[in-house]
């Protein structure tokens, strides 16, 4: 059974999943936010299927240096950048990099930390505003799947926008200087370095 068909949110757990649905989401023009690359096999997937679009990938891992510099060489259209996603500075660079996202790619451990996996992509998501968002993790799928609502609150997007930018707090434990003058700074750069 397959309920987020019509779904411009979609959570997975099985990487062959997660994988099959890059390919149907992904268009070849796309900006892709991929978060948690590691040694950038879904980002190779995704840089293929994106020829035309740019594909910033990011993950802390020590491993993924080496690998990721390789598919940068092999993919003009991807852009690593080393750095943790729970980082308000992590988040500020993509930002300032791109002037929209299609999609948001979220590998964060796939079967750990659902809560910590929640908050990277709400930030992220209420930052960057992504058409299309899939994310990877066991917790959420579980909780998703076992949930039941009494309440008709339904985005229709690739973020939470019933919820706005005041999805945006101006503080979390988990990104470290997080400030919720992000947005307009970046807005601000976008608008001094438009071509």
């Amino acid at each position: 059974m397959n309920r987020f068909v019509d779904s411009m949110i979609k959570i997975v757990y099985d990487i062959n999943v997660y994988r099959e649905n890059l390919k149907r989401i992904i268009q070849k023009n796309d900006v892709v936010v991929e978060l948690g690359s590691h040694v950038g096999n879904s980002t190779r997937i995704i840089a293929e299927l994106a020829p035309d679009g740019k594909i910033i990938a990011i993950d802390n891992s020590p491993e993924s240096l080496s690998h990721m510099e390789m598919v940068e060489k092999d993919y003009p259209n991807v852009k690593f950048i080393p750095g943790d996603a729970r980082l308000h500075q992590t988040l500020e660079k993509v930002f300032k990099k791109i002037k929209k996202c299609d999609m948001l790619s979220v590998d964060l451990g796939g079967g750990y930390h659902p809560d910590t996996t929640f908050k990277v992509y709400f930030i992220w998501s209420s930052t960057l505003k992504p058409e299309k968002t899939i994310i990877r993790n066991r917790g959420l799928l579980d909780f998703v799947l076992t949930a039941e609502t009494q309440e008709d609150i339904k985005s229709h997007k690739g973020w939470l926008e019933s919820s706005g930018d005041a999805g945006i707090p101006p503080r979390l434990k988990e990104f470290k200087h997080w400030s919720s003058k992000i947005y307009q700074e970046g807005l601000n750069d976008r608008e001094k370095n438009k071509d």
